[in-house]
């Protein structure tokens, strides 16, 4: 009789640990401070995406949630427990949003799905952030929650995050003028009932897959459940993949009920960089991008939800670390690795353009908006994730064969 293959968990006990107090207190002033602001000079809303925003940089922290590292280790080892975390979290997903969506309100709040073209800009947009995700150490979110944790080397990522931003807003006319269906969402076309069918069925297609071929390769499975699950990890992790899915799901939720859609990451960085042109007397309100946005421009970053929940994200990151006692700063990069950082930032930036969206807006909060350029987004960011890892030696940067326990 053939025997099952064992799934190995990832060692589970909790060394002590010593909080870093100073830092961490400093966060949570923060993030109170921040969310008192918004309440006063913006309203309830705002301030609640604000703490959204810091819950799921915690969740993506202690969770060691990283697109990009799951997608690395599968490329280098079959090694497929992010994968399918990936997949039980769309799951989820989609259950709780296509028939919310397909009602058009949530809780009085009338809602939208992240819906956008679908075409060629989307594939090449992709493959170019798909690239930049592995040279740059991070995605959109990856980005975000180990700037707020303390790595050096990704605080470069950002700021060329942020330039290649803005480049593909002044480039955007170009690139969205090539061949593109119009924006279409599975839901409405087809309904909830056959949308929910088929991308269930993807889902279950790409857990079975990465299965395969990971006993194939070795034997056996990493249990998607990684982290200890005690009440104790709770504050300091690490928690279980699938909790950290789970709970991104769920705050996904909370800002479709409080902002109206999905969560989303990268408009912010092109407002912040074309805010910083525009400081600088460049006329950017004359890009066609931004002339379809003139009033996001012209408004203070406060109102902005995205910019809002993505240093509030950051906040919430930097306590997490602080609370797991990893917050410990190391400013001595390798040049090789600087240069990584440098072109991964710029094609995430000038990637998420194109496409979009990143990871978050196209592809996570993409699928649960049912919207098929998310669909063109993953295939396409996979390819330039599998160059991307090919080319990471020439940086300076590891392909390690398993995930660690804390890596975006």
């Amino acid at each position: 009789m053939r025997q099952t293959a064992p799934i190995l968990p990832f060692p589970s006990a909790l060394a002590p640990i010593r909080i870093n107090r100073k830092p961490l207190w400093i966060a949570l002033l923060l993030v109170l401070a921040g969310a008192a602001y918004l309440l006063e000079t913006v309203g309830w809303r705002q301030s609640a995406l604000w703490i959204t925003g810091a819950l799921l940089g915690i969740t993506l922290y202690h969770a060691s949630f990283g697109f990009t590292q799951a997608f690395r280790v599968f490329v280098s080892d079959r090694r497929a427990a992010g994968l399918r975390a990936q997949m039980i979290m769309l799951s989820v997903g989609v259950l709780l949003f296509f028939p919310i969506l397909a009602g058009g309100s949530l809780f009085g709040q009338p809602v939208n799905g992240l819906v956008s073209p679908a075409g060629v800009s989307v594939l090449l947009g992709a493959f170019l952030f798909g690239i930049g995700m592995q040279l740059g150490g991070g995605c959109a979110s990856g980005t975000l929650f180990a700037v707020g944790g303390g790595n050096t080397r990704m605080i470069v990522t950002l700021l060329f995050f942020i330039i290649g931003s803005v480049l593909g807003t002044a480039h955007f006319p170009w690139w969205s003028a090539l061949p593109a269906l119009p924006p279409t969402s599975l839901v409405k076309s087809w309904g909830v009932p056959a949308a929910l069918a088929a991308n269930l069925a993807v889902f279950a297609a790409i857990a079975g897959i990465s299965t395969v071929l990971e006993k194939r390769r070795h034997g056996h499975l990493v249990s998607t459940s990684t982290g200890t699950g005690t009440p104790a990890s709770l504050l300091r992790g690490p928690w279980p993949l699938v909790w950290g899915g789970i709970a991104l799901v769920v705050l996904n939720l909370a800002t479709l009920a409080l902002a109206g859609r999905p969560w989303g990451i990268t408009s912010a960085f092109a407002l912040w960089g074309a805010k910083t042109l525009d400081g600088l007397g460049m006329d950017v309100a004359s890009w066609t991008y931004w002339t379809r946005q003139q009033a996001s421009l012209a408004a203070p970053l406060r109102q902005d939800v995205t910019t809002v929940m993505d240093i509030g994200l950051m906040l919430g990151a930097l306590a997490a670390a602080c609370a797991a006692g990893k917050f410990a700063p190391v400013w001595k990069v390798p040049a090789r690795q600087l240069a990584g950082a440098v072109v991964g930032g710029l094609l995430l930036g000038y990637g998420a353009r194109l496409a979009y969206g990143c990871n978050i807006g196209a592809y996570f909060s993409g699928i649960l908006s049912g919207s098929l350029h998310a669909w063109l987004w993953l295939p396409a960011a996979f390819v330039g994730n599998v160059i991307g890892v090919r080319l990471r030696p020439a940086f300076g940067l590891a392909v390690e064969k398993t995930p660690a326990p804390s890596s975006c």
